[in-house]
């Protein structure tokens, strides 16, 4: 029988800024190895404010799956991002390795959050030149 590691618990006060960064957004890290995890997974929250969107960027090698906790976001995705479709409170959303995307809040009053799960235990951030796709 294998030996069993400790779960672990990340509470919110924990969550951690320092982590890649996109213009427009916050993502805060929670199960990540700076946490002294042994994980082969990232996960943390991503927020968006009313009205905001993002910088273009992709995740490199990294698979994501999203699930919206709250609010609407439009998600643009594509070489010019011409692909869009919008998700809403209790969707998951994957987006692929390498695809370039960029998130829009459409609401005045309301920001969005995400929980999202990376494949990889390394944060990988790659902001694309230019801020909208238009």
């Amino acid at each position: 029988m294998p030996d069993h590691l400790p779960l672990s618990i990340v509470r919110p006060a924990a969550f951690d800024p320092g982590t890649a960064q996109t213009p427009g957004s916050l993502r805060l890290a929670a199960i990540t190895r700076g946490h002294g995890l042994e994980t082969g997974l990232w996960g943390g929250t991503f927020l968006v404010e009313p009205g905001a969107r993002t910088g273009i960027h992709h995740h490199g090698e990294q698979e994501t799956i999203v699930y919206v906790l709250e609010g609407t976001s439009v998600v643009r995705w594509g070489e010019r991002g011409e692909s869009e479709a919008t998700v809403h409170a209790g969707d998951f959303l994957h987006v692929p390795a390498w695809t370039p995307h960029m998130e829009i809040n459409p609401s005045a009053d309301r920001p969005f959050r995400w929980i999202v799960v990376r494949s990889t235990p390394d944060p990988i951030v790659v902001n694309l030149p230019g801020d909208y796709w238009g």
